[in-house]
């Protein structure tokens, strides 16, 4: 068996799940029972990294008040779970296409086409971190923790002074390969090797959690509210009319009527809703306050 082989052998994601012995036998009840079982482990591994999933999302809040950006990166599962979590940044939290992205092995087309071998191109991952600087953060998916694109990757953002973030199931491979390393131990899959499974379900939920709490901590949230959302849609702009009624402590006509007269800001129609600021004295304020409605609340009071 060559090194390589031995080393995946290793790996917690590619063992037999004792739990899954006979699994072929089971009637479809069971079969989903083991699985939400199987899954809640990996809720609670993911839990015990709260502590570096922390560091890493003030990491995160760190380079992007600093005037960084941030690229996941990943192959296969890991790559598409970070362009999901790119790609939700902007509607949600009404962030610059180009302040969050994501780079898949294989490119755009293996979001929905599998190009399994393209996470050995290593050179590939190296070109992904290309124009990252010491201002910006790269965060790595890998289940297996020795992809070697996202290992190419992590490399190239450390030679540039990049801050580093790996998110993978296999600790043991992944020692020092970042500068924040989250590594939720949810043991094997009940199809060995399926890393899609509780590996993807743990990364998603550490996905969440880093950019969440970072946009959180930016001011993009006020007591649970999606007050700096992107209203694009119709339900968009619906549940922006009802913040601003909610926050603004406004009817809903005269909510309308600020949301409008305020270019469509949730946080600057609600400010002016509380306060009575004219748009230049609310816009002015809010920049003051670095964005944040609380902080602009607290000052005008």
């Amino acid at each position: 068996m060559s090194s390589r082989a031995e080393l995946y052998a290793r790996l917690a994601t590619e063992k037999l799940n004792a739990k899954s012995r006979g699994i072929d036998l089971k009637n479809a009840r069971d079969i989903v029972r083991l699985m939400n079982r199987e899954s809640a482990q990996a809720v609670r591994a993911v839990g015990k990294e709260g502590a570096r999933i922390a560091r890493a999302a003030e990491m995160l809040r760190g380079c992007l008040d600093g005037g960084g950006r941030a690229l996941f990166v990943g192959a296969g599962t890991s790559g598409r779970l970070g362009v999901l979590e790119a790609a939700e940044c902007p509607p949600t939290f009404n962030t610059p296409p180009a302040l969050v992205r994501a780079a898949m092995a294989g490119g755009k087309s293996a979001v929905f086409a599998s190009k399994e071998g393209a996470e050995d191109d290593a050179r590939a991952g190296r070109l992904a971190a290309a124009g990252l600087g010491p201002k910006d953060i790269l965060v790595a998916v890998a289940a297996s923790g020795v992809t070697p694109f996202s290992r190419a990757a992590l490399h190239a953002a450390r030679q540039a002074g990049c801050r580093t973030v790996l998110v993978t199931s296999n600790h043991l491979a992944a020692a020092k390969a970042a500068d924040v390393v989250i590594s939720p131990r949810v043991g094997p899959e009940i199809v060995a090797g399926s890393t899609r499974l509780k590996s993807g379900t743990a990364a998603k939920l550490v996905l969440n959690a880093l950019t969440t709490t970072a946009m959180i901590r930016l001011g993009k949230v006020y007591d649970g509210w999606m007050v700096d959302l992107k209203p694009t849609s119709r339900k968009l702009r619906l549940r922006a009319l009802r913040l601003v009624e909610v926050l603004g402590r406004v009817p809903p006509s005269r909510a309308q009527a600020l949301f409008e007269g305020s270019g469509r800001s949730v946080k600057l129609a609600v400010l002016r809703a509380r306060t009575g600021l004219s748009l230049t004295r609310a816009r002015r304020l809010m920049k003051d306050s670095r964005g944040s409605l609380r902080r602009a609340l607290a000052r005008a009071a």
